[in-house]
């Protein structure tokens, strides 16, 4: 029965971007020079800038947020109140085609890698609670994480640091081309492979941070589920669904971290995708109107759907609280304050084996065509009009199992001939 109603489609809901601020404390190079505190919170959604007189005319008093985390908050916090709900959803299937993400941003050395790191840990330790939990679904978990360094990705999984190429799936919208792809047997091989991509990321030391990260990073789970009662049945539902863990790189000013040679260029395409992400985000904030400059990085175009397709999503912005940083700051606060307003669309996606679909279009074609037979009473004004509409909806039934039918019968004959060829080719 579950299996049956998973299989009726899609349930879509839109929603906004969860949208957090997170403060850390003033770090130890920053209290050496005696930089004061510019920022702290008056509620767990309102943050103040405490700046002085020339500097409050330039700047909003207070901004406001769906939560904002004080210093003394903890990761686990941050997790449970900005990230969990968003990060927990892939194990209700939202969704299949795009994917789910927690993003960390914000200037370097304000504190992302150390926050999604935390966010990382406790939404994998949930997901595996949850599915000891659930002895009658059979899970699978795939992993996998790239980086993308110099506007180059890179497979975290792989030794081999050729780039790998973006193309384009008319189902899946980008993919990353041969990124590995690894089945998760338990918990402890995920953690065997977060140490993995830990030690293939680019980092380097700058005037504000010994390991700054150089690179954005992307790890993605996907995670299907089916119920194990009808597995092997040919009419199981499958829930499919991806969630992407994003710890951006921080945007820096030259002038600030001291960077030089390769250190500058690493700047420099750091800051060029994060200025791209801002404008996407500054566009999708406006109501969608006019060219979304997507493709002009990598990092956008592989995250088109979580920034504004069939998705949920959750920003988590941090920041220092020092005098030094304060421009920097209010640049990270106007790039939250445009990701709040805009919408996705989080649906539950469902992919049902030949057999179930089949079954399901079969129902409906007879729930339509019952309706016809028994329209109820014909007195009503708009009886023409009902049965108008329920003629075009058992067209679009048929057209629909049709395609269906054509998609398996064109598969087969490619296949066949696919197969025939190499036989071919081998005798030859």
């Amino acid at each position: 029965r579950e299996e049956e109603e998973m299989a009726g489609g899609e349930e879509q809901q839109q929603e906004r971007i969860l949208v957090s601020v997170r403060l850390r404390p003033v770090n130890a190079r920053e209290a050496e020079r005696g930089d004061g505190t510019e920022w702290e919170c008056a509620g767990p959604a309102t943050l103040k800038f405490l700046g002085t007189i020339p500097e409050r005319a330039m700047f909003p008093a207070s901004y406001t947020y769906d939560r904002v985390f004080d210093p003394e908050c903890s990761t686990r916090q941050v997790y449970d109140e900005g990230a969990k709900e968003v990060a927990l959803s892939v194990l209700s299937g939202i969704n299949c085609t795009c994917q789910t993400s927690i993003f960390a941003y914000g200037q370097t050395s304000s504190g992302k890698t150390y926050t999604m790191l935390g966010i990382t840990e406790h939404s994998m330790a949930e997901i595996y609670a949850y599915i000891d939990q659930h002895p009658d679904r059979e899970f699978i978990l795939r992993f996998s994480a790239m980086e993308i360094y110099n506007e180059a990705v890179r497979d975290l999984l792989s030794s081999d640091t050729t780039p790998l190429r973006l193309l384009d799936d008319p189902e899946k919208g980008t993919v990353v081309e041969k990124l590995t792809e690894e089945t998760l047997r338990d918990k402890g091989h995920l953690l065997e492979l977060l140490a993995v991509c830990e030690a293939q990321r680019q980092i380097g030391e700058t005037a504000l941070n010994e390991t700054s990260s150089r690179s954005h990073q992307i790890l993605r789970l996907t995670v299907e589920s089916s119920a194990k009662q009808f597995l092997g049945k040919g009419n199981s539902s499958t829930l499919q669904a991806c969630v992407n863990f994003v710890d951006l790189a921080g945007s820096e000013r030259a002038s600030q971290t001291a960077a030089s040679g390769m250190r500058l260029k690493e700047g420099s395409h750091i800051n060029k995708s994060l200025l791209t992400l801002g404008k996407v985000i500054r566009q999708l904030s406006g109501g969608r109107n006019g060219h979304i400059p997507y493709r002009d990085s990598k990092l956008t175009r592989i995250l088109q759907s979580s920034l504004g397709g069939n998705a949920r999503t959750a920003i988590i912005c941090t920041m220092s609280p020092a005098h030094c940083h304060v421009e920097q700051s209010r640049n990270t606060l106007l790039f939250a304050n445009c990701a709040k307003n805009v919408v996705t669309n989080a649906q539950v996606n469902v992919v049902m084996s030949d057999k179930a679909l089949v079954k399901h279009l079969q129902r409906e074609l007879t729930r339509l065509e019952n309706e016809l037979k028994f329209p109820g009473s014909a007195s009503c004004p708009t009886h023409a009009e009902v049965l108008k509409e329920k003629d075009e909806q058992i067209k679009k039934v048929w057209l629909v199992l049709v395609n269906h039918f054509l998609i398996i019968f064109t598969f087969m004959v490619t296949s066949y001939i696919y197969n025939n060829h190499l036989v071919l080719k081998y005798i030859m």
